[in-house]
């Protein structure tokens, strides 16, 4: 499984060439904290929404913990997406090891 660690998406949002984020928290979690600039889709909605998302374009899935986030990575590998990654660690590892204020639950 591909996937990205916190440090490393930090150093990628912060180039020119960024990879869409995609955020498969359920709303209740977006509420307390969430990357800027995030694409929103729950994960029970993304396969009735994957149209919404380019295939060819370079993805980071992310959520709590990096568990729902690894399915949906995989689920959209299977549909033929290229360049997907999951966040190791989800959101409570970027809180732990890029952004300390970002609330954690």
């Amino acid at each position: 499984m591909d996937e990205i660690s916190a440090q490393d998406l930090k150093t990628r949002l912060a180039g020119t060439d960024r990879p869409l984020l995609l955020d498969v928290r359920q709303d209740w979690e977006t509420r307390l904290c969430r990357l800027e600039n995030a694409v929103h889709i729950p994960i029970e909605e993304i396969e009735l929404r994957v149209d919404e998302l380019n295939a060819d374009d370079e993805i980071v899935v992310y959520c709590h913990q990096g568990v729902r986030s690894a399915a949906v990575a995989d689920y959209l590998r299977q549909r033929g997406f290229k360049n997907v990654k999951n966040l190791r660690g989800g959101l409570d590892s970027w809180a732990r090891t890029v952004d300390p204020s970002m609330r954690r639950y």
